[in-house]
């Protein structure tokens, strides 16, 4: 005689073990097969095919963007996005199921690529959600449109999708939801209202200089001492010219210049990621970059340096009552002991535009897919971005798909 035993996902929607481990199986698909931003081919081909499989009609939107429309009768519409892309990093976990996957840069170098953000993690929650929702009809009814958003990482993806046509070609919602998974304890949940992540510009600044040989500076205009005094300067931005009230941050990832040691080159190149609160934040910011630079460039009797673009991620704004509706429906699900109040992040993310550019509200949150053993003494996993970040297989399809679910009831729910 054979026990089945159940999983419980919310305070009254259980599982058999079953299903938790078919999508275990996803998840390590997914973990061990991931694919840079804006190349997602497989993995969009991977949901089309699960979708289909649980009767769900689904289009692709922004090249290896998916969206699923699972209806039933009369009620709201909703959206509930999931992000796609995996990251260049090489896996170093050590799982079963690691990452040996290779993707292609920008620049046509070739990379390892590794789920390192638990976007995979994300992917196998939302399909979870749609068999649960398909096959348990009688809990809930309206429309749940289900975004499978590829660049995420890149803050490629939603702006692409939107521009591809996403709400004249799916039911427009009255509200867009979204979580991500973060180094935090099984059966955690992380939400505020307001702003839930920073906004965030990246831009690649070109310094242009005079070529000289390395004896003779004085027949040069040196682009890399320009750009080093760039560097210096730009840090001064959020210690002197905020409020110490005001978080921001000013990064330079990467400096480039020259190729032999007795050249003065005839440029350098530099990246800057920027961070900030708000819009008032950002135009202040920005424009601070832009003087600095324009003004070391001179003070050098340098050409005005060439600023190009590279991305810029939008709010991601958590509307206070829409927040406060799913809130109630975490404390109901799972305890207010499991509710944590977030912080204001320095991260970012482009989920923000979805709901943006309809005029809806958005929610989002993160949930945990931990060992709650690991945090003991002031100890944490390896976080998002790192080679070593491992959620918890088992607990990331648990709590992902409980999150998701309650979240979506509270505005589907019959109950």
């Amino acid at each position: 005689m054979t026990t089945t035993t159940s999983v419980r996902l919310t305070a009254a929607i259980e599982v058999p073990e079953s299903f938790v481990d078919a999508y275990v199986a996803v998840y390590k698909h997914l973990h061990a097969h991931p694919e840079l931003s804006s190349q997602e081919f497989e993995t969009a081909a991977y949901i089309e095919a699960h979708l289909a499989g649980l009767g769900i009609e689904s289009f692709r939107c922004g090249v290896t963007g998916v969206v699923g429309i699972l209806k039933n009768g009369d009620g709201p519409v909703i959206g509930f996005r999931a992000d796609t892309d995996g990251l260049p990093i090489a896996e170093q976990t050590g799982l079963d199921y690691s990452s040996e996957a290779t993707g292609t840069l920008p620049d046509g170098s070739t990379a390892p690529v590794m789920h390192g953000c638990g976007h995979d993690t994300h992917i196998a929650s939302a399909l979870a959600l749609a068999s649960l929702l398909s096959e348990r009809r009688g809990l809930w009814s309206g429309t749940l449109v289900l975004i499978f958003q590829p660049g995420e990482e890149t803050a490629y993806g939603a702006r692409a999708m939107i521009d591809d046509g996403l709400w004249d070609r799916a039911p427009k919602p009255e509200v867009v939801l979204a979580q991500h998974v973060m180094p935090v304890g099984q059966g955690k949940l992380v939400i505020r209202d307001g702003h839930m992540a920073s906004l965030a510009d990246s831009w690649k600044i070109t310094v242009h200089g005079q070529q000289a040989h390395g004896s003779q500076p004085e027949k040069s205009i040196d682009p890399i001492v320009a750009a080093s005094a760039m560097v210096l300067r730009l840090q001064t931005i959020v210690s002197r010219e905020l409020a110490p009230s005001t978080p921001a941050v000013v990064t330079v990832g990467t400096f480039h210049a020259g190729l032999k040691e007795n050249i003065i080159p005839d440029s350098a190149e530099f990246t800057v990621n920027v961070r900030t609160p708000d819009e008032d934040t950002r135009t202040i910011v920005l424009a601070a970059i832009r003087r600095i630079i324009s003004a070391e460039a001179a003070a050098s009797a340098a050409p005005e340096p060439t600023i190009t673009e590279l991305n810029n991620f939008p709010r991601c704004y958590n509307d206070p009552a829409s927040t406060s509706r799913v809130m109630q429906a975490f404390t109901a699900d799972f305890g207010s002991e499991a509710l944590t109040a977030a912080p204001l992040g320095m991260g970012s993310e482009d989920a923000g535009w979805l709901s943006d550019a309809i005029g809806v509200p958005g929610v989002f949150w993160a949930f945990g897919a931990f060992d709650p053993e690991l945090f003991e003494g002031g100890a944490s996993p390896a976080g998002n971005h790192s080679p070593f970040f491992a959620p918890d297989a088992r607990a990331a399809v648990v709590g992902g798909t409980g999150a998701a679910l309650s979240g979506v009831l509270a505005y589907l729910g019959r109950n």
